[in-house]
């Protein structure tokens, strides 16, 4: 959601400092300076380091808890006999009042030079609107595939990312990044044609390719709602300060959880949802705590991402969320009793190389 400049911001700040601490000492051991005078630098550098590595590997810590546990009970209340797609869709965002504690430690500092509210407040509905397409892909996706063979469609969302952040965010493309954009494009390609995989869910085939095209869009259009954030902190917002992001994050969320509460009660699935806790095979205690818990993982995902974005970038960000992805398969086999075929463990190898790759060119630029 923030823009690259954060990760030069965060860790290039960093980088200066180490590399002043480089310099500084061979000229006082020439002067011969103090040797104290000489270790407080470098002390003082480390500890920052180890400061941030800490807060970064918090964030990426919440980010894939936060989203393997929604993943799996997500799946989970289609499982107990969950239906409602709106209502599916509803919790993806519901819970973002959590994020409000946040603002109160990161309060908004308004300057003379803010964009006028109108215009943020408009870039926050549209987006807010796309994101509930997005949940909605999501949920269909879900509803109709394996969560193993989810979670690894999922993983072309780093493709997009990157397609989405050279066209719209002037991302450099490298040869490592479109090896990841090829292999990640192969892996999804061989879910879509496994004949093996649809069967496990108990629904037909024309089901499965459905959500399979979901779920392929879905990751696509989360990809774009990343850079257009990206593009909207650049251009319209222009500040690099972590309640900007949590605004972000925060109403964007109010705007998709207001449409999918408007698309539950326009649709009719309003009407259904006290049979459907009553039918929920695990009864209707598991059936308010799957929701309850599905809104706080989203929310919890959600915070490791706007920590990443604020602390390295959105494509940082990106990276983290698709590591997750290939963890998603292994606890679905022993939740959910999924198959893992031939070539679904084959795309799970080529997702993972992929990824592998994305992640080595983020080092050496960082490097």
């Amino acid at each position: 959601m923030a823009d690259d400049s954060n990760a030069g911001n965060a860790g290039g700040g960093t980088n200066t400092n180490a590399a002043e601490v480089q310099v500084q000492i061979p000229e006082a051991s020439k002067s011969e300076a103090p040797a104290a005078q000489e270790e407080a630098p470098a002390g003082t550098s480390n500890a920052k380091n180890w400061k941030w590595w800490f807060v970064v590997a918090a964030d990426a810590f919440f980010l894939i808890v936060g989203q393997t546990a929604a993943t799996l009970l997500g799946r989970y209340y289609y499982s107990q006999g969950g239906n409602s797609l709106w209502l599916a869709t509803f919790v993806q965002t519901a819970g973002f009042p959590v994020l409000f504690f946040g603002l109160f430690f990161f309060p908004s500092k308004s300057s003379a030079g803010d964009t006028p509210i109108s215009k943020v407040a408009m870039i926050y509905v549209v987006l807010g609107l796309i994101m509930t397409a997005d949940d909605m892909m999501y949920s269909h996706g879900l509803m109709y595939i394996p969560v193993s063979t989810y979670s690894l469609i999922c993983a072309s969302q780093l493709a997009f990312n990157v397609i989405f952040s050279y066209v719209l965010n002037s991302q450099k493309l490298t040869g490592l990044i479109m090896n990841s954009v090829v292999l990640l494009t192969l892996s999804a390609l061989l879910l879509g044609v496994d004949h093996e995989s649809y069967g496990y869910t108990g629904v037909s085939r024309g089901k499965y390719l459905l959500g399979f095209i979901l779920t392929l869009g879905a990751s696509g259009t989360y990809s774009l709602i990343l850079s257009l954030m990206q593009l909207t902190f650049e251009n319209v917002i222009k500040k690099q300060t972590f309640s900007a992001v949590l605004n972000m994050q925060i109403y964007t969320a109010l705007v998709a959880t207001v449409a999918s509460v408007v698309g539950l009660f326009a649709s009719g699935e309003w009407k259904d949802l006290k049979g459907e806790m009553d039918r929920f095979k695990s009864g209707q205690f598991s059936y308010l705590m799957t929701l309850v818990w599905t809104a706080v993982s989203w929310q919890l995902s959600s915070v490791g991402m706007v920590g990443l974005i604020f602390e390295v970038s959105s494509l940082f960000s990106n990276v983290i969320s698709t590591c997750a992805l290939p963890i998603v398969p292994l606890f679905a086999v022993m939740v959910f009793h999924d198959g893992m075929s031939g070539v679904k463990i084959i795309s799970l190898l080529i997702s993972i190389w992929g990824f592998a790759s994305y992640v080595y060119q983020q080092y050496l630029d960082l490097k």
